[in-house]
């Protein structure tokens, strides 16, 4: 039996188990990469490892989130990112530079090798061939020290793309699609390999936003072959010696199989409040458009940006859109300035944003109140845009250029009735490089590195107690993100500051959750959050465990959690478990009392873990899907602790 190219890249990093979809395997990490809103804490965590020196091939720190600098915080934070970096070998990229999976894709990315990144949308990186995936700054520090990354064997999932996007169709209306079938949950451990003929006809920039977007679905990664195609994006980048051909072998077997059909797509939109919510554009045709925000590292690429240059040449914003762009590099804003594009956007009326994630995670750019605002980014959270009662729908840069012109939701091919040709962008063959803005490691030696006032020491989590006895603190709904839990924007630059930084969590969904939370660990109880489907869905942040952790929360039950939060849970001692029951979710309520007697012996001997709520007299099961190891580190009360147990 033939294999795929997920199979052949993971079984020549496995390093513990075999290739047996389902089962637990750990693979050497090649490339690691972070940014800046997690990345602070992953080498807080690094240091605590008493490591010194990172033992990857390649590890890159970006500064592309906490851009804007209100405060000392964030100047603080890259100050210490810089001098962490240079004293244990870590290529630092500054702000600036650009959003980390653009750059990483440009100047590092190399097909074959295995990346794990600080950040959701690391499997961006799949486009260009690698086994890319999105993971907890712990995760990604236990990487840098040498040690495997642990996750379940996939059950890889074929995706046939035949024949060609029409024009005004693009990559995002793919990834769209893909959504629509699949949706944001039910995906967990599973991977995409897209494969057949039409692959040859998308870029690599198209091929990185499919897989960019792969992680709304829950998937682990999403990987394209590296081909020709590949070949010559790598050959722009003066890169060509990194280049290997990648390819399934014609018999290779997968968990299943689809087919699209690309000449059959048509424009998409996520509409509010989660990437899953798909509707063709022309169903939501003559909506007033409010704002308008391209960028973000899903559609930030020469080819993204000149398109839509060429398609606003000669026009003006309509007077009620705010339009605004965030190229993703230094070298993309470079590239388009010296081929024209730039002073065409500007001339638009465009306003133009520093290359970093800004308007994406409600950094910047938030929209005014009750405002329709179109997004070429990847998240349409509730509150994710800074403005709570914004309503942001995910769109294609040809349908956010479309509404730039006419101030409306429109399908972008009607442009075409309005004279407007659909450009042909060609990618260039040898894009200008500077890599100036990249600081290379110094003589460790010499380096001291800083640390600001808002820089605190990982916390410390406590070892497994023999029962878990305490009151239900929030009861939550379906598809609760971790913008839910511990939200991003202004709030972000207390990200080292952890007892700071938990007065924030479920600010959006409760504001109060924070003072009874405290309450109830001050009174020598235990917090216990309980969560309906694919609770923990979006952003790899391991603040939405590490500051539940903090304020004392010993377990989350829910009908069912995603993979990234999962496994930063079980790192910072949060035991997770889902109903056996998805009805038992009705048995408990905010504010009851429960009880889990002899967690510790059932954890360690095996056996049934029983909930008891003692408010409502009622008992009920839960399931634990750990591993032996997993089951060590709940035991320990998190990595941290399990290290330096085993150590």
């Amino acid at each position: 039996m033939g294999k795929g190219i997920v199979q052949k890249i993971l079984e020549k990093h496995i390093v513990e188990g075999k290739w047996e979809p389902g089962k637990e395997i750990a693979i050497k990490i090649d490339h690691t990469l972070t940014q800046d809103a997690t990345g602070t804490m992953a080498y807080l965590q690094f240091e605590a490892m008493g490591a010194t020196k990172v033992k990857t091939e390649l590890s890159v720190s970006y500064v592309d989130h906490n851009t804007v600098q209100i405060g000392f915080e964030n100047a603080d934070d890259h100050k210490y990112l810089q001098t962490v970096a240079a004293k244990y070998g870590i290529i630092y990229s500054r702000a600036g530079n650009g959003i980390c999976h653009q750059v990483n894709l440009e100047r590092f990315g190399k097909p074959g090798k295995t990346l794990l990144g600080s950040d959701s949308h690391t499997p961006t990186g799949g486009g260009i061939g690698m086994v890319a995936i999105g993971a907890g700054g712990l995760d990604v520090a236990v990487a840098m020290a040498g040690g495997p990354f642990y996750l379940t064997c996939p059950n890889v999932i074929k995706v046939n793309l035949h024949g060609k996007l029409k024009p005004w169709c693009t990559a995002k209306d793919v990834v769209l699609k893909m959504l629509e079938t699949f949706t944001t949950k039910g995906n967990v451990g599973c991977i995409f390999e897209y494969g057949g003929e039409g692959v040859e006809t998308l870029s690599v920039p198209e091929r990185a936003t499919i897989t960019n977007m792969g992680a709304e679905c829950g998937v682990t990664t999403s990987v394209f072959p590296s081909d020709e195609t590949t070949k010559t994006f790598l050959k722009a980048q003066d890169r060509e010696k990194d280049w290997v051909e990648l390819k399934a072998d014609s018999d290779a077997e997968y968990s299943k199989e689809i087919d699209i059909d690309l000449s059959e797509i048509v424009p998409l939109t996520a509409y509010p409040h989660s990437p899953g919510n798909i509707k063709t554009v022309k169903e939501l045709e003559g909506m007033t458009v409010d704002q308008v925000c391209l960028g973000s590292c899903t559609n930030s690429s020469y080819k993204d940006l000149m398109t839509v240059a060429k398609i606003l040449k000669g026009k003006k914003a309509h007077p009620n859109v705010s339009f605004v762009i965030a190229p993703g590099s230094k070298q993309v804003l470079e590239n388009i300035a010296r081929d024209g594009g730039l002073t065409d956007l500007i001339s638009a009326g465009a306003r133009i944003a520093e290359s970093a994630c800004g308007f994406c995670i409600g950094n910047s750019q938030s929209p005014k109140t009750d405002a329709v605002s179109l997004r070429t980014s990847n998240r349409n959270f509730l509150g994710r845009s800074g403005t709570k009662s914004a309503q942001a729908y995910l769109v294609s840069p040809e349908t956010a250029a479309a509404a730039v012109i006419t101030g409306k939701m429109i399908d972008p091919r009607d442009l075409e009735k309005m004279g407007i040709k659909y450009p042909d962008v060609k990618m260039p063959e040898k894009f200008y490089i500077d890599d100036s803005m990249f600081i290379y490691p110094e003589d460790a030696e010499k380096v001291e590195i800083y640390r600001g006032p808002n820089i605190g020491d990982p916390p410390a989590s406590l070892p497994l107690p023999e029962e878990i006895s305490g009151e239900i603190t929030i009861k939550v709904g379906d598809k609760i993100t971790t913008d839910h839990i511990i939200p991003a924007g202004s709030k972000m630059k207390y990200r080292s500051n952890v007892p700071k930084y938990s007065e924030f969590l479920f600010e959006v969904v409760d504001p109060t959750f924070h003072d009874r939370a405290e309450k109830i660990q001050q009174d020598g109880k235990d917090n216990i959050i309980v969560g309906g489907l694919s609770y923990g869905q979006g952003s790899s942040r391991e603040h939405a465990a590490l500051c539940p952790m903090f304020l004392g929360v010993k377990a989350v039950i829910a009908k069912s959690l995603e993979r990234i939060h999962t496994a930063n849970l079980i790192n910072f001692g949060i035991i997770p478990l889902t109903f056996k029951n998805d009805g038992d979710y009705n048995k408990v309520e905010q504010g009851d009392n429960i009880e889990i007697p002899e967690i510790k012996n059932v954890i360690e001997t095996g056996g049934v873990i029983k909930i008891k709520n003692k408010t409502k007299g009622v008992e009920f099961e839960v399931d634990y899907n750990l591993s032996d190891r997993q089951k060590e580190i709940i035991l320990a009360g998190g990595t941290l602790a399990y290290m330096k147990n085993k150590s």
